[in-house]
């Protein structure tokens, strides 16, 4: 719930277009203010001016803070708590005490803001919504909602908390292990696409109700295979996945999971897959750079049920000992070892090169795709 500028003295500053205003202008509704007392676990008490100096935070810091937060532009209103109070001083200490800048601190509060804003919008869009349809004729969605939502409030609150500490322990634990301070923002990453085709088609002729299942189940999908394999998803973009792995044969082995178990679901679309090997550098939990955008680029020219990855991820493939340089270089190792009576080196991974092309924005590369070793 932010205020305008101009209520501070100031000219009038527009929302960033990168944000999101999630929550709604204040309202008189009885049971709306009561959920948000619930919720909250406080009244409204503050106006925005009165909440800024309460904090001893200015105006225009309490501005920035709760804009990059999503929340909307209110005004005077009277719709403040205690709790925003804190978390004005909270931040505001942070940088005080010099734990971090202010530029941070508001991107702190943005990144958090995003992310627990798209949280409780799919709360309530797939889960509340569906338990407050009325059990028994008669009764209102009203009179469901407030005492559902008072048993839910702190078993998703703890769940919550629990498995943010999860995800912030694995993240620094990834920090820690970095060989130096470039690598933590700069890092060599294997970065995928995965995308379904004829994604485009497909919304003419399902229903909404009908499309909304594919994509949520596609989206599961994915994030299941990509957790259990060791890599990290990125982001979902309805017919698109973008996830990452620290080393190729993850990335590699996640891809070719991704092919064939959706090529296994008949009510799924033929999927293809882009991988890319280098620097990327990382910025609120998203991922950025060339490595990034020639993943992407890979993904659109890839056949459908095929994994094309760039050179970069071939050659550290190879390196690993994941997949052999050549064909004709395995079958020599095979023929050598069994000449020997030694094991023959056990790829996972094969590669195949194919033509070069060019590569919009990016030149020409040659890309190679992925295929299983038959075992």
């Amino acid at each position: 719930m932010t205020v305008d500028d101009a209520n501070a003295g100031g000219g009038a500053a527009h929302t960033p277009h990168h944000v999101v205003d999630h929550t709604a202008e204040p309202t008189d509704d009885p049971l709306a203010i009561r959920l948000e007392q619930l919720i909250l676990g406080a009244d409204r008490r503050y106006t925005p001016f009165q909440a800024a100096r309460t904090a001893g935070v200015s105006m225009e810091l309490a501005s920035r803070f709760w804009r990059a937060m999503g929340f909307a532009d209110i005004g005077q209103a009277k719709a403040l708590t205690e709790a925003d109070v804190l978390a004005l001083r909270r931040l505001a200490g942070l940088v005080e005490a010099g734990l971090l800048s202010e530029p941070m601190a508001v991107q702190v509060a943005r990144s958090t803001g995003q992310t627990t804003a798209r949280l409780a919008e799919w709360q309530i869009d797939s889960f509340l919504e569906g338990l407050t349809e009325p059990p028994e004729p008669g009764m209102t969605r009203t009179e469901v909602t407030y005492p559902l939502v008072e048993l839910l409030l702190p078993e998703l609150e703890e769940f919550l908390v629990y498995v943010w500490r999860r995800q912030l322990a694995a993240a620094t634990g990834r920090v820690v292990q970095a060989a130096d301070d470039e690598e933590m923002v700069d890092r060599r990453l294997a970065v995928g696409f995965a995308d379904l085709v004829g994604f485009t088609r497909l919304t003419r002729r399902l229903e909404e109700e009908e499309l909304g299942e594919l994509v949520e189940s596609f989206e599961t999908t994915c994030a299941d295979l990509v957790a259990a394999h060791g890599g990290r998803l990125i982001k979902t973009l309805g017919d698109e996945v973008l996830y990452c792995a620290d080393d190729s044969g993850t990335a590699a082995e996640i891809a070719l999971r991704l092919i064939e178990t959706l090529s296994d679901d008949e009510t799924m679309p033929a999927l293809r897959v882009g991988i890319a090997f280098g620097t990327v550098t990382t910025r609120m939990g998203d991922v950025f750079g060339t490595t990034v955008n020639l993943a992407s680029r890979l993904t659109s020219i890839a056949p459908k049920d095929t994994v094309l990855v760039d050179g970069a991820f071939a050659e550290e493939l190879t390196r690993t000992g994941e997949a052999p340089v050549s064909e004709t270089q395995a079958a020599e190792e095979a023929a050598r070892a069994e000449k020997e009576g030694e094991t023959p080196p056990a790829y996972r991974f094969a590669l195949q090169p194919m033509w070069q092309r060019p590569v919009r924005g990016l030149g020409v590369v040659e890309p190679w795709q992925l295929g299983r070793r038959p075992t």
